[in-house]
């Protein structure tokens, strides 16, 4: 039994009062003389005892009178909980495009939100966390109306994120009692850990009635020549094998073509489509089957002009720069020192100094403002520099300093495969390579990132500083190195132009960091918009000398094509489709999951949990017994009084 005010018990040390009233009565009894003494001394004891247990029988009714009184103003009751703590039902709903998805009563999202509105008490306090939003110390009014206008999001929210979320809001919490409830497909994409619970939670795992699902997983262009290209879908099936699946391609809304293919249990397929050339190719591929998800079945990417990364040599002569950026991808010139067109700099993505043996004054200026505005070099030494030039160079930009000449004959051994220059280069690491030797180089000093290394751990190919700046230790013509006959050289000058520039992709992914570079110039007071027949958002933007280069991640949250606007005029069209991650039929088993998290409990249904908490909150309040009891002990008393007579 609690009380809700206890504070009322000490009011029981007064029944003290009427109990010694009764033990120091001050009544004297008058005696009377009477002929026969034997008889009235009988008479006098008889009367003395009725007259104590009287008194006695009323001393117990007002007692029990007080005490009925006093224990109901303490107003007890029996509970599971404190009547004083309020109820606050910490509810996460995942809001995820898995949950897009039917189960046995209907839409996995809707039917929940439905539950709860149903299921929820006004009398209890909640907080809502969904995939985007926080509803803090929210009543059923409020609740109801956020959960009628739920809609699925590609958003994807940790559960670790859910679980700190979770315990913080529990800490903040004082004299409160705390139900916190999960509510998911549990998902098992992005959150491969689930370990080390700390608060207490509920676990309600949506369940679809499907377990088959078709998707494109991936685009990607090939065999392009003057009038056609080919568009490669990448079809992945998870669940039984499907026959005639019907695949149609669009240019924006128009039809280009369209087929069907069967497709066998748990694979992948790629399905081609021969598609003629046109200025920019707004691509939408449709799949037409009903599956467990639907938002997978359509593809969005773009094919815009092909542009050229502009690179310019300075220097000696090179014909194997010449053969490494070919016109059909790269907009390659050469240029000698004395005849630099200086306007032309700035207008180029890569620039490679080949074998300069000083940096004239007026180049090294224009070099540095081409390096800050994001433009990125390649330094090849002569074998007999000017250092002076050279570090001055790199001085300005803070890039480090180049030593003296080392005249030694070393091996090229090592390859960092992890950098960015050799991703997609090698499938494998390369144990029998022919290693390429140099006479002569250049060590360099400073915050350095080393893409090829000599047989002494010292590099030959560098990144200074994470920045745009290249260096090669040593001079490439034959007399001192033989590593132009090494297949190192093209996949590593080739992606010097590549990385150079970043042009559009032919999709990108929502709720992904994703960097694009575009080609345009911009005033003081331009930016872009990324905008559609929907939305319009303003990314974050980095303007250079001749590209800005914009972030996405929290927006755009739909798929679909996007145009980059630079006042109204379209620049550029961008495509974005969901994570693939969402397509994938893998899901957390709650039962090994609590096997190994002890606070976690798994709950049946929706419903189920919320008659859990009406039953741990359910009071039953005693004080109207109490108040009876005082009732009777007075009609008791009455009656003693009236009726007794000793």
């Amino acid at each position: 039994m609690q009380f809700k005010n206890p504070e009322v018990l000490y009011f029981l040390a007064l029944l003290i009062i009427p109990i010694l009233v009764h033990l120091f009565q001050l009544q004297k009894f008058v005696k009377i003389p009477f002929t026969n003494v034997a008889f009235l001394q009988k008479l006098q004891q008889q009367t003395r005892k009725s007259s104590r247990i009287k008194k006695w029988l009323i001393l117990a009714t007002r007692i029990l009178l007080f005490l009925a009184i006093l224990f109901a103003f303490a107003q007890p009751y029996f509970s599971n909980k404190n009547s004083s703590k309020k109820q606050h039902n910490f509810i996460y709903l995942d809001t995820s495009l898995s949950t897009n998805t039917n189960g046995e009563k209907g839409n996995l999202l809707k039917i929940a939100a439905q539950e709860i509105i149903e299921n929820s008490d006004s009398e209890n306090e909640y907080s809502l966390l969904t995939n985007t939003d926080f509803y803090q110390n929210i009543r059923k009014p409020v609740l109801k109306n956020i959960l009628l206008n739920l809609e699925n999001t590609a958003k994807k929210l940790p559960l670790e994120t859910v679980l700190l979320k979770i315990a913080q809001e529990n800490k903040n919490k004082t004299n409160t009692l705390n139900k916190n409830i999960l509510i998911s497909d549990f998902q098992y994409n992005y959150n491969k850990k689930f370990t080390n619970v700390t608060p207490a939670i509920s676990a309600i795992k949506l369940t679809s009635s499907q377990k088959s699902n078709l998707s494109i997983d991936s685009v990607f262009i090939n065999n392009t020549n003057t009038n056609n290209f080919t568009v490669n879908a990448i079809i992945k099936n998870q669940g039984d094998k499907k026959d005639n699946v019907p695949i149609a391609i669009f240019n924006g809304e128009t039809l280009i073509s369209k087929q069907s293919f069967p497709i066998d249990k748990d694979t992948e397929k790629t399905i081609q489509f021969t598609v003629q050339k046109t200025s920019n190719f707004l691509g939408k591929l449709e799949i037409s089957f009903s599956d467990i998800f639907s938002f997978d079945n359509t593809y969005y990417f773009t094919l815009n002009n092909k542009q050229k990364t502009s690179v310019l040599a300075i220097g000696n002569d090179a014909e194997f720069l010449s053969r490494i950026y070919t016109k059909n991808e790269f907009d390659f010139t050469s240029s000698s020192p004395q005849n630099i067109n200086y306007n032309s700099i700035q207008e180029q993505q890569l620039i490679v100094l080949n074998g300069l043996e000083t940096i004239p004054e007026i180049l090294l200026k224009s070099l540095v403002n081409f390096a800050k505005n994001g433009g990125s070099i390649v330094l090849i030494p002569n074998e007999k520099i000017a250092l002076n030039s050279y570090n001055l160079l790199l001085k300005n930009l803070n890039l480090g300093k180049i030593e003296a000449l080392k005249r030694d004959t070393l091996k090229i051994t090592t390859i960092n495969y992890k950098h960015p220059i050799f991703k997609n280069v090698f499938s494998k690491k390369v144990t029998n390579f022919q290693y390429p030797t140099v006479q002569s180089h250049y060590p360099i000093l400073g915050n350095i990132s080393k893409i090829v290394s000599f047989e002494n751990n010292t590099p030959f190919i560098s990144q200074l500083a994470n920045s745009n700046v290249y260096y090669i230790a040593s001079a490439l013509n034959k007399k001192n190195s033989n590593f132009l006959n090494s297949p190192l050289i093209v996949p590593v000058f080739y992606n010097f132009g590549k990385m150079s520039f970043q042009y559009p992709k032919l999709s990108y992914s929502i709720d992904k960091e994703n960097i694009i570079e575009i080609e345009t110039a911009l005033g003081k007071d331009d930016i872009l918009r990324i905008t559609n027949l929907e939305t319009s958002f303003i990314p974050l933007q980095q303007t250079f000398q001749n590209k800005v280069v914009i972030t996405t991640q929290e927006q755009p949250l739909k798929a679909g094509f996007y145009a980059v606007l630079k006042e109204n005029t379209n620049i550029q069209d961008i495509a974005f489709n969901y994570p693939k991650e969402e397509s994938l039929l893998h899901f957390l088993d709650l039962n090994i999951l609590k096997e190994t998290n002890e606070n976690i409990s798994i709950a049946t249904s929706i419903k189920d949990i919320f008659k859990e908490i009406d039953k741990n909150n359910e009071v039953h309040w005693l004080w109207k017994w109490f108040l009876a009891l005082a009732i009777v002990s007075l009609l008791l008393e009455i009656l003693i009084l009236k009726f007794y007579k000793p």
